[in-house]
């Protein structure tokens, strides 16, 4: 079964940075993207960043200029260093992996989600 474990959330004041982190474990052979989703309080789960496994990168328009998505594919890991934070950036941030092949395939498979809270 593959799974995706999240880390690297917490705290941190505007102008602060983090960086998360997002590993798959499991019996992989390949997975075609990965990305980072947020999603605050009442509102819907939105698109941060995602990178394909040869390096293709979109952002969000708000995230732009202050985040990087970076991606080790050996080990099967993505991350988010973010920079500049700003009280909106506050949120759950989900990881998701897309096309993942192992001993099935699965189409997508999601993280737990790791909380960012920026506060003032």
């Amino acid at each position: 079964q593959v799974q995706l474990v999240e880390s690297g959330g917490g705290l941190v004041q505007p102008g602060g940075s983090l960086r998360l982190s997002c590993a798959a474990s499991g019996s992989i052979f390949s997975i075609n993207a990965m990305g980072w989703y947020r999603q605050a309080p009442g509102k819907e789960r939105e698109l941060v960043a995602v990178i394909t496994s040869s390096g293709s990168i979109n952002y969000a328009d708000s995230v732009k200029g202050r985040f990087t998505i970076s991606r080790d594919n050996a080990k099967n890991t993505v991350y988010l260093k973010m920079n500049s934070l700003k009280p909106e950036d506050t949120a759950v941030y989900y990881c998701k992996a897309l096309g993942v092949r192992s001993n099935i395939r699965y189409p997508e498979v999601w993280g737990q989600g790791t909380l960012v809270t920026v506060y003032s």
